[in-house]
């Protein structure tokens, strides 16, 4: 019962963290763009965390753990604070672009960019659904053992993956190009992010070494 308060009480709490990073810098809650991501948002995050309060919840509550005090390693630190300020800020500068019009998207990249949000979202969490131990900060749990079926087969980090597709949806969505700047800094800190977490990998999970001689690329099939 715990996991499913906590879960409800993100939930919320993250749409209406959401909603104060757009409207206000929009200046206006007649912003259709925004109101079909919150949507889009919701379902694409609600539904996959009610299959995991039912199946298993401490999956669930090891994704909730999240910020820089989460983490005990210090670049992961470093990259977990780099995110809290860029995450936001692509919000925030997305809706001033809708607010003073400094950049034109169709409504067509807009709907596209609901499904980038939704492909990421959906994304990670599969992953949390293939691998329990997959957490939103980097450690290695007693008797975690390796996952490499599934989206794992495709590529070592699929978690990051989906958030680089999240990344590149959400300033569409919100029908802004600048945000998109945004995206630079957010895949070099899960390069970094990437390489200090596989250094731990290699060290301490079992059977990792071989994975990934087996599987090539870190986050983009084909090229990385």
């Amino acid at each position: 019962m715990k996991v499913v308060v906590k879960g409800a009480l993100s939930a919320i709490l993250g749409l209406a963290f959401f909603a104060v990073l757009i409207f206000p810098p929009a200046g206006t809650f007649d912003y259709w763009q925004a109101w079909v991501f919150l949507a889009v948002f919701a379902i694409s995050t609600w539904i996959p965390s009610v299959y995991l309060m039912r199946h298993n919840p401490a999956a669930l509550e090891r994704r909730m753990r999240v910020g820089p005090q989460a983490e005990t390693r210090t670049v992961q630190r470093v990259v977990i604070a780099v995110i809290f300020v860029c995450f936001p800020a692509m919000f925030v500068v997305s809706a001033l672009d809708h607010r003073f019009g400094w950049s034109t998207v169709p409504d067509a990249a807009c709907l596209a960019g609901d499904a980038l949000v939704a492909i990421g979202l959906g994304t990670t969490m599969l992953v949390v659904i293939q691998n329990g131990y997959a957490a939103a900060n980097v450690v290695i749990e007693e008797g975690q053992r390796l996952v490499s079926t599934g989206l794992y087969a495709l590529v070592r980090h699929p978690m990051y993956t989906g958030s680089v597709v999240l990344m590149a949806g959400i300033p569409l969505a919100l029908g802004s190009l600048w945000g998109l700047l945004f995206l630079i800094p957010g895949v070099l800190v899960l390069v970094v992010r990437i390489g200090d977490e596989e250094a731990l990998l290699n060290a301490e999970l079992a059977g990792y070494p071989e994975y990934t001689r087996k599987v090539r690329y870190r986050l983009l099939p084909g090229a990385w």
